[in-house]
C-alpha cells in the first residue's frame, strides 16, 4: 500500500522573527552614469559589478556574503521546515533509477543513476533496432559519479559517439558558468585521450573519417558562439582548422550531424532569420557551403534522409510549414514540396526522421503533441495519426535523436499529476509500447487532478492556464494557496508538466498554476509576437490578470498567491511586484532578468547583442522608452512590495550575478513595508543553480519553505 502524505492547510500564523531582528545589509551608494544615444541615467550600485570569470573583488565578496549570512538569519525559524521538505523531495526519488535503453547505430544507450550519486552513468549494449543482444555485457561509457568527485559544480554537456562507435567525445563544466572542456575517449580500450580542448560550445559533431570533429569555440568575453573549428584526434589544439566565423553578433552558431550522417551542419539562428550551411561528412576538409541562405524574417531547420531535404520553415507559413526537396535542389525554394501546409490553430515546433515516417512535433490549444506521418520507405502507417493524450492539460515529446532504422518512434508523456511516461509508438501501426514510469517513491496518481482552464485577459485574449491539486486537501471555496509560476520569452512554451519535487505544495492544500502567457509560443507564432519588443507588457498582464481569474473564481485564496519564475520568467516576477505587488503574499525571483535596460546598453555582457531582437534595441529611442517603463529596477517605487525570495548564482553566464544583487539593494532603500526580502547567492554555481539531483533540492525547499510559511501552513 502506498502511503502518501497528506498535510492541509492549517490556519494562519504570523511570520516569527527572532526577538532581535537580524539588520539587513546596506549597499553602499557610489553614483555612476550609464550613458546611452538616448540620455544618462544613474545607477547607485554599478559598483557591484566585477566580470573576472575566476574571482570577485574583495567589497563585493563582503556584501553577498552580507545578503546570504542576513537570508540566512531571517530564515532560520525555517529550518525545520526545510529540513522535512527535502526529506520528502528526496524521499520520492528512486536513487538507483536508469533510463530506458535507446538505439543507435548498433547500439542501445542508456543512463542510470546509483542509490546516493548526484551524477549518472553513460552506458551502452550491443544490439539491433529491435532489441539488446542477450547476453552481450553493458560498458560504461561516462562514470558521472567518479568525473564529479570532489567537484563543487559538475555537468556532462554534449556527447557523442563516432561513426564507427569506437570513440567517443563529450564535454564537461566544472563552474556552473556553462564554460565547456571538450574530451575524448577510447571506448574499446577505455582510456581517456590526451586530447582536450577548453572554452567551448556543447556542441559536436564527427565526420565519417572517425578522426575529424568539428566544435565551436566559445568567444571568451561574451561566453556566446564563437567560431567553428574542426579537430584532428591526436594532434594539438593549437593546430585545429578554423572552419567558420559568423560576423553578424545577433546570430547564434549550432553544429550537428544530419540523420543520414551525410552532412555537417552549421546553423546560424537568429529571432528573426537563420542560415544552414553544409560540410560533407566524407570530405570535413571542404569549405562549408550555404544550403539555406538567410533572409529577413525567414526562420529555416532543416535535416537530411534518403537523399532529400526536409525543412521546416516559416517562409510564408507563420505557425511553419515542412517542406521536402531534392538533395540537389535544396538551395532552390520554388522547388520545396509542402508536406505539411501552415495552419492557424496549430504551430510545427520540430520534426524527426525515420526511414518509414516523420514524427512531428506540434502545439495545440496549448498542448504539445506528436503526430505521425508516412514518408521515404516502409515500414510507414497508412494514415497519419496523432498520439492519444487522456488529460485536457498535458505535454508530449520526441525523445532524443533515434535511428531513423528504429521502427518505433520514442514519446515522452506528462502532466502536471502524470509522471513522466516513456512509450515507444510502432511507426506503422501506431501500437504503444510501454517503456518507463518516472518512479515517484509513496505518489498515488489517483489523489490529484488536474485541468485546463481560460482566463480572459484585459485585451479579450484567452489565456490557457494548467491546474493541479490534491482532491483531499483542496477545495475551491477560496480559501487555498496557490502557487502561479510563469515564464513568457524566446517562444519557449510552458508546458504543463510534473515535477515530484512540487507534490510538497499539493499535500500541503497548494493550488497549482501555470500561466501560459505571451511571449511565449503555447498557442503558436501569433502568441510568441504579441508577446516581446514592443509588445512586451502583454506578458506582465497576463500574469496578472490569470491572478485575478483564479482569485475571482473561488480557485485561490485573494491573500494567499504566490508567484515566481526564473531568468526572463524572474522579469516577469520583477515586472509584476511593480505593477501589481498587492496582489501577491510572496514573490520568488530566480536569476532573475531585472537590470533590462542597462543590460541591453551594454554590448559587452553576454547574450545583449543576440537579443536586441528579441527585447529591443535601446541604442533606439522607441525601445529605450518602452523597455524603460517596464525594467524592474528602474520602476522600482517608494511603496509597499510583498515578501521576496531572489536568488542567484555568483558564476552565472547568462544574469550576471550583479542584476539581482543591485535590484535587491535599490528595492531595499526604497520600499515602504517591512516584509522579508532576502537575496540568496550560490557562490559556487551559475544560471542552472547547484548541479547534481539531491544538491539541487536545496533552493527548491528554500522557496517552499519561505511561501508555506508565510501561507501558514506547515
Amino acid at each position: 500500500m502506498l502511503l502518501t502524505l497528506c498535510i492541509c492547510l492549517s490556519p494562519a500564523i504570523a511570520h516569527r522573527l527572532a526577538a532581535v531582528p537580524p539588520i539587513a545589509p546596506v549597499a553602499s551608494r557610489i553614483p555612476y552614469v550609464v550613458k546611452s544615444p538616448q540620455g544618462e541615467r544613474t545607477d547607485d550600485y554599478y559598483w557591484l559589478r566585477d566580470d573576472d570569470s575566476k574571482a570577485k573583488r574583495p567589497e563585493i565578496l563582503a556584501y553577498l556574503n552580507a545578503e546570504n549570512a542576513y537570508t540566512q538569519a531571517m530564515t532560520a525559524h525555517l529550518a525545520p521546515l526545510e529540513e522535512r521538505l527535502l526529506a520528502e523531495m528526496r524521499g520520492r526519488i528512486k536513487e538507483n533509477d536508469q533510463s530506458p535503453p535507446g538505439y543507435d547505430n548498433g547500439y542501445w544507450y542508456s543512463t542510470r543513476f546509483d542509490t546516493g550519486a548526484e551524477y549518472p552513468v553513460y552506458q551502452r549494449q550491443k544490439g539491433s533496432p529491435t532489441a539488446a543482444l542477450a547476453g552481450v555485457p553493458i560498458e560504461v561509457m561516462l562514470n558521472g559519479p567518479a568525473l564529479g568527485k570532489g567537484k563543487p559544480f559538475f555537468s556532462i554537456g554534449a556527447t557523442e559517439v563516432s561513426p564507427n562507435t569506437a570513440l567517443l567525445a563529450w564535454t564537461d563544466d566544472t563552474t556552473g558558468r556553462r564554460i565547456s572542456t571538450l574530451r575524448f575517449k577510447n571506448l574499446k580500450t577505455g582510456e581517456t585521450l590526451a586530447d582536450e580542448i577548453p572554452s567551448v560550445m556543447e556542441s559536436i559533431a564527427w565526420a565519417l573519417d572517425n578522426k575529424s570533429v568539428f566544435y565551436i569555440q566559445q568567444d571568451p568575453q561574451l561566453l556566446q558562439t564563437g567560431p567553428v573549428y574542426r579537430h584532428t584526434i591526436g594532434t594539438p589544439a593549437s593546430s585545429d582548422v578554423r572552419v567558420y566565423n559568423e560576423l553578424d553578433e545577433t546570430l547564434i552558431t549550432g553544429l550537428a550531424s544530419t540523420t543520414s550522417h551525410q552532412f555537417i551542419m552549421i546553423t546560424l539562428e537568429g529571432f528573426d532569420t537563420s542560415e544552414v550551411l553544409v560540410i560533407s561528412a566524407s570530405d570535413p576538409t571542404q569549405l562549408p557551403t550555404v544550403a539555406i541562405a538567410r533572409r529577413a524574417g525567414v526562420r529555416s531547420y532543416a535535416d537530411h534522409l534518403d537523399g532529400r531535404w526536409v525543412i521546416r520553415t516559416n517562409d510564408d507559413a507563420r505557425n511553419f510549414k515542412l517542406v521536402e526537396v531534392d538533395e540537389a535542389s535544396v538551395q532552390n525554394s520554388a522547388s520545396w514540396r509542402t508536406v505539411i501546409a501552415d495552419r492557424a490553430e496549430t504551430s510545427l515546433d520540430g520534426f524527426q526522421l525515420f526511414n518509414g515516417a516523420i514524427a512531428v512535433g506540434e502545439r495545440e490549444r496549448g498542448n504539445a503533441v506528436v503526430r505521425v506521418i508516412p514518408w521515404g520507405k516502409t515500414p510507414a502507417p497508412a494514415q497519419p495519426f496523432t498520439i492519444a493524450a487522456d488529460e485536457s492539460a498535458y505535454a508530449m515529446s520526441v525523445v532524443g535523436s533515434q535511428d531513423p532504422a528504429s521502427p518505433a518512434v520514442r514519446v515522452a508523456y506528462t502532466s502536471m499529476i502524470t509522471p513522466n511516461t516513456i512509450y515507444d509508438v510502432d511507426l506503422a501501426s501506431g501500437a504503444r509500447t510501454l517503456r518507463k514510469v518516472q518512479a515517484v517513491i509513496g505518489y498515488d496518481r489517483l489523489l490529484y487532478e488536474t485541468a485546463r482552464v481560460w482566463a480572459v485577459a484585459r485585451d479579450g485574449k484567452k489565456i490557457p492556464v494548467s491546474l493541479a491539486w490534491r482532491r483531499d486537501c483542496y477545495k475551491r471555496d477560496g480559501t487555498a494557496p496557490t502557487y502561479q509560476e510563469g515564464y513568457g520569452a524566446y517562444g519557449i512554451s510552458s508546458d504543463a508538466d510534473f515535477s515530484s519535487n512540487r507534490v510538497s505544495l499539493l499535500d500541503r492544500g497548494f493550488l497549482l498554476a501555470t500561466a501560459h502567457v505571451r511571449g511565449g509560443a503555447d498557442l503558436g507564432q501569433e502568441w510568441y509576437e504579441d508577446g516581446r519588443l514592443m509588445c512586451k507588457k502583454n506578458s506582465f498582464n497576463d500574469f496578472e490578470d490569470v491572478t485575478d481569474y483564479l482569485t475571482r473564481e473561488k480557485f485561490g485564496a485573494k491573500d494567499k498567491v504566490f508567484a515566481t519564475g526564473g531568468s526572463a520568467g524572474g522579469l516577469l516576477m520583477g515586472a509584476i511586484a511593480n505593477q501589481a505587488g498587492d496582489k501577491y503574499l510572496g514573490i520568488g525571483l530566480h536569476v532573475p532578468f531585472v537590470d533590462v535596460l542597462t543590460t541591453m546598453l551594454d554590448e559587452t555582457i553576454p547574450l545583449t547583442a543576440n537579443e536586441w531582437t528579441q527585447w529591443g534595441d535601446p541604442r533606439e529611442a522607441a525601445a529605450y522608452a518602452y523597455i524603460g517603463s517596464y525594467s524592474p529596477i528602474d520602476c522600482i517605487e517608494k511603496k509597499a512590495y510583498p515578501a521576496m525570495l531572489v536568488t542567484t548564482g555568483l558564476w552565472d553566464s547568462q544574469v550576471q550575478y550583479f542584476e539581482p544583487a543591485k535590484y535587491v539593494a535599490r528595492l531595499r532603500a526604497m520600499k515602504t513595508d517591512q516584509n522579508p526580502l532576502l537575496l540568496r547567492i550560490n557562490m559556487a554555481a551559475g544560471h542552472g543553480g547547484n548541479s547534481g539531483r539531491f544538491n539541487r533540492l536545496n533552493e527548491i525547499a528554500l522557496e517552499f519553505a519561505f511561501f508555506v510559511d508565510l501561507a501558514g501552513s506547515q
